[in-house]
């Protein structure tokens, strides 16, 4: 009996292989195994298996930090830096002048602005390939006779009233026909470019519309503290755009709709009408742009606007926005205009056609889907 009594006493004792009432799973072992504490916190076992392992920790940080924003904006200012660099080298004194850099900013506005717009759609899972079209209308409506007439009497709010309304009316009809006429984006959108761009060519008989409003021209077309009015509107359209995004509750139903809609549905979100809304505001940002466009080349023409759509989903792609929706960076999609306007400038500079910036575009936003294809694949990887 007391050699049994031994026997037992020099076995393990038996765990159960479940945690009891009261036991926390991490206490749970097998029988032969010591019992360790396996708190993140602690130090101990865990952390030593850690150890010697500096140069994957390394690696895992700089991949945490690329597939950051803060990474991905980075990246953009390199490539902006270095966009100036070659500029430098190769255009000198003719691309560092000062007139030079506020001749991007103003190009850069103007686009700039319609980008913002764009950033909302295609981060809430849309599209929008009417962003030109809708310029072109909002410019021609906003100059044409009897508009002006009416500016002259009561002040250029009119004309800014009429270019706002027309753009955000025509984003109405883009927001409708897609949440609740089920009409697929890109279908829709192309309907309204074909439309918009048919209306603004009757009502200005193809012609183009000078300006006859001094007021408006001298207000939108001056300088502010030696900056053009224009590169202000773009700072604010820009800044209002990442507090809308980043900071309310409206930015962050745009991300639970472009992510998953079924799942914002189900959470109590109106994705039709929200849907609604954010071709609404890109609508508005191209009555913006009509405005920015008619103070710059003081007219309003049905060829304004042209391969705007085209320019706005470069600028938001490169940004870091995904075209599959659910993520969007006003901050990169500001980066991306202005990393096109100044390739497109060095281009000039340098006499390149403009075929070769075509490419150039082309190669850049290829690379830019396929990175951020291969930082998606590394973020959903186990």
């Amino acid at each position: 009996m007391s050699e049994e009594v031994a026997r037992t006493q020099d076995q393990p004792p038996q765990v159960p292989a479940t945690p009891g009432p009261g036991l926390p799973a991490q206490a749970v072992s097998t029988p032969g195994q010591a019992m360790i504490d396996v708190d993140p916190a602690a130090t101990g076992p865990r952390s030593g298996r850690s150890g010697g392992n500096g140069g994957n920790g390394t690696a895992t940080v700089l991949g945490n930090l690329l597939k950051s924003g803060a990474g991905r904006n980075i990246g953009l200012v390199i490539a902006l830096v270095l966009l100036c660099i070659v500029g430098v080298a190769t255009a000198g004194d003719r691309f560092a002048s000062t007139a030079n850099v506020l001749t991007i900013l103003r190009l850069a506005a103007v686009i700039g602005v319609v980008s913002i717009g764009m950033t909302f759609v295609i981060t809430g899972g849309g599209i929008d390939l009417s962003v030109g079209a809708m310029v072109a209308l909002a410019s021609v409506w906003a100059t044409t006779l009897a508009t002006q007439q009416m500016a002259a009497d009561y002040g250029w709010i009119f004309m800014v009233s009429t270019a706002l309304l027309v753009g955000a009316a025509c984003g109405l009809v883009n927001g409708v026909l897609v949440a609740y006429g089920k009409i697929v984006p890109f279908i829709a959108t192309l309907a309204m470019l074909a439309g918009a761009r048919g209306l603004a060519e009757i009502l200005s008989d193809r012609k183009t519309q000078i300006i006859s409003v001094n007021t408006f021209v001298d207000f939108f077309g001056g300088n502010l503290i030696g900056i053009p009015v224009l590169v202000w509107m773009f700072l604010l359209v820009a800044a209002a755009g990442w507090v809308l995004l980043n900071r309310t509750t409206f930015g962050r139903r745009t991300f639970a709709v472009g992510g998953n809609a079924e799942a914002a549905r189900l959470a109590g979100i109106k994705v039709q009408r929200h849907t609604v809304a954010l071709y609404v505001l890109a609508g508005l940002c191209c009555g913006i742009a009509a405005v920015m466009l008619m103070a710059r080349t003081t007219t309003g023409s049905s060829t304004h606007g042209q391969l705007y759509e085209l320019d706005a989903i470069a600028a938001v792609v490169i940004g870091g926005t995904l075209l599959s929706g659910g993520r969007g960076t006003i901050v990169g999609t500001v980066f991306g205009v202005l990393i096109f306007t100044t390739l497109n400038n060095v281009f000039t500079l340098n006499n390149l056609s403009i075929s070769a910036q075509s490419v150039a575009k082309g190669l850049i936003i290829v690379i830019a889907v396929l990175l951020q294809q291969r930082l998606a694949a590394r973020a959903t990887a186990p």
